[in-house]
């Protein structure tokens, strides 16, 4: 059990340590003059990735990490436009694609009424 903590707590270690990476390297490319799209720095993006840090943090269990990534995700889509074609046209598209997606692929936990009854040692016989 201890491995599997301490396995879990270096994972995450090294999952902050090329976050922190990624976001100096976007800093370092903003400083010497490459054009980054203004997107990149906007509050919506920083809400996206927040909501993914804390899901991957928590294992994506509950809902807090899921509002703040779709509320950033769809503020950061509305923004993005990629040769002269702007993603906010068809953002409501791909979300309602991406949730029925979510709808279809989602583990299914439900219990079936037949098993219960398999095992008939459980009930008493008649006589």
């Amino acid at each position: 059990m201890e491995n599997l903590i301490r396995k879990n707590y270096t994972d995450k270690q090294n999952a902050l340590g090329i976050l922190v990476i990624v976001i100096g390297s976007i800093f370092l490319l903003k400083n010497i003059g490459w054009a980054m799209p203004h997107w990149i720095f906007s509050w919506h993006t920083i809400m996206l990735a927040a909501g993914l840090w804390i899901g991957y943090r928590k294992n994506f269990q509950g809902g807090g990490w899921l509002a703040l990534t779709v509320i950033g995700g769809f503020f950061t889509l509305q923004d993005i436009t990629v040769f002269d074609f702007e993603l906010s046209k068809i953002t409501t598209a791909l979300v309602l694609i991406g949730l029925g997606l979510w709808v279809l692929l989602k583990p299914r936990k439900y219990k079936t009424f037949n098993n219960n009854f398999r095992d008939s040692s459980a009930f008493p016989k008649e006589n």
